[in-house]
């Protein structure tokens, strides 16, 4: 079983992320699962040390080595890059992927990492879902950068410190954080064009400017079965059934072409759980690669079927463009 994450606001065991683009964009999912985020903390003063030293795995993704604070740590939030990234700046509100070591100050104990799950966390920043001293550091930081922190208690998990971890009430954290990626309502896949050859199958813009791409349904009859086609193939890992998935999304009716759902139009990305969308989805997005952007024509037995759903008749064909930016 995979291991929790350790750096959440909230007490452990809430690691699902609060619906960053759910809202009234709903419409593919066949549960509702949205919790609320905590308000984020005020900033509090940030200074540039002491810091503990890196002894090992010093570069950018490898799982660093960190020595025992020396002496008494600040009072307030240190903050230091280590390697500076030359990626897209992170703002507040935005989905950061991430890889991570935390440690204790005095005693050096590592109580969570991420690079051996090679796993990277994503999850929003800024926002009240992770610790106050990440949400007020890690903003402002470059895509590609690697970040040390030292966080005291009142930034970290308060006077009650986290049992599960080991971390008493009185113990300042230390952090080194490399950031692998920041998402926004701006985002787009990056992939290869591939080519749209079949006059038969709708045709999807390929603009990555963030912007919700075109999508012209042809006229004639919609396909019978499943259309599931790369538009921009990414080169990321195959999608499981089992994965929550970070997605920019588009849909429109075969009939007529008319647009009844859209995470561009809130500005925020969608987070579902594979299993819980429309059988389209799941059937469509198995297998295909983060960092693509997907053609899926939904006929009615695996979207809606004979019942209507909003602006969705019933018995509709569907035609969806799906942009799979990370798993989550």
């Amino acid at each position: 079983m995979r291991r929790r994450s350790l750096l959440l606001a909230a007490p452990a065991g809430l690691l699902a992320l609060a619906g960053c683009g759910d809202g009234s964009s709903d419409k593919a999912e066949t549960g509702d699962s949205s919790p609320s985020s905590p308000a984020p903390q005020d900033s509090a003063k940030t200074v540039d040390g002491p810091l503990p030293a890196i002894t090992a795995g010093t570069a950018f993704g490898e799982k660093p080595t960190v020595a025992k604070g020396p002496g008494k740590p600040s009072a307030d939030l240190a903050v230091k890059t280590v390697v500076e990234g030359s990626g897209p700046r992170v703002a507040k509100g935005d989905v950061l992927q991430f890889d991570y070591l935390g440690q204790i100050w005095d005693s050096a104990k590592v109580f969570d990492n991420s690079y051996d799950r090679g796993v990277p966390l994503t999850m929003a920043i800024g926002v009240g879902q992770l610790i106050p001293g990440w949400d007020q550091a890690l903003p402002g930081k470059r895509v590609g950068s690697r970040v040390e922190l030292a966080i005291p208690p009142a930034l970290g998990y308060g006077t009650q410190g986290n049992a599960q971890a080991g971390i008493k009430g009185t113990d300042t954290l230390v952090f080194v954080v490399d950031i692998r990626d920041t998402f926004s309502g701006k985002s787009s896949a990056k992939g290869k064009a591939v080519p749209q050859d079949d006059a038969a199958l709708p045709k999807v813009g390929t603009d990555t400017d963030g912007k919700a791409p075109s999508i012209e349904v042809p006229k004639g009859a919609a396909p019978k079965k499943l259309v599931a086609e790369y538009i921009l193939e990414g080169d990321g890992e195959a999608v499981k059934p089992t994965d929550k998935l970070l997605l920019q999304y588009k849909g429109v009716l075969w009939d007529g072409g008319k647009e009844f759902d859209s995470s561009y139009k809130s500005g925020e990305l969608a987070q579902f759980p594979l299993a819980n969308l429309i059988k389209g989805w799941q059937q469509g997005l198995a297998g295909k690669k983060v960092g693509s952007r997907v053609m899926l024509v939904v006929p009615p037995e695996l979207g809606y079927g004979d019942k209507a759903s909003g602006d969705i008749p019933a018995n509709s064909t569907l035609v969806f463009s799906l942009d799979i930016l990370a798993k989550l």
